[in-house]
């Protein structure tokens, strides 16, 4: 039974799952997302962690999770210039903290993938893959990543020739082409092997 549904049972509500994308990337933005969502959602059925849907099925439940009135969310991004400033573990865990104090409800408990929470007023539990256990993990993966996509697609348009709508910034045999070929673009993580 996933953590969240014990919490439920026991009287602890409302609660938020918290998920980031981008934390490996050599360019682009980390992008945290905070979502409650109902313990009556029949949305809880079909989020899975954002990284085993395939790109059409992640766009389809990103677009229901934003249009469901059972869901809210919190977002946050931290772009490169403050990843490079304060690494990437402290850009993530701020990224996290901004998403859950942007709820509009703000939770009693924060169930957090991985082993690391955020500074947030609730209670948090960490949970080691918890994008693949706890719905409202998994339906924060989902909006953190199909956000931080639709981003690098637009870093595309903005940066032709790396690649960006393909690898998304990750550390790709062509994005580390293109890097070594037109050098860093603003958007690179400076402080990155590879990069500079």
């Amino acid at each position: 039974m996933p953590l969240e549904h014990e919490l439920i049972a026991r009287g602890i509500w409302p609660l938020c799952g918290v998920d980031e994308a981008g934390r490996g990337p050599l360019a682009g933005p980390v992008v945290a997302a905070a979502v409650i969502m109902d313990p009556a959602s029949p949305l809880r059925t079909s989020v899975r962690d954002s990284k085993q849907l395939t790109r059409t099925r992640r766009e389809r439940i990103y677009e229901e999770l934003l249009s469901s009135g059972d869901v809210q969310f919190g977002l946050s991004i931290v772009e490169a210039p403050a990843i490079d400033a304060m690494n990437i573990l402290k850009a993530t865990l701020a990224a996290m903290a901004e998403a859950v104090c942007r709820l509009s409800v703000q939770p009693l408990a924060a169930l957090v993938d991985g082993n690391a929470v955020p500074a947030v007023a609730c209670t948090c539990y960490p949970v080691v893959k918890g994008d693949m256990t706890e719905p409202s993990i998994s339906a924060a993966s989902i909006i953190a990543k199909v956000t931080r996509d639709r981003i690098m697609a637009r870093m595309e348009e903005l940066y032709p020739g790396y690649g960006f709508s393909q690898h998304m910034g990750y550390p790709t045999k062509d994005h580390y082409a293109a890097i070594h070929r037109l050098g860093a673009c603003p958007i690179h993580r400076r402080t990155f092997k590879g990069v500079s």
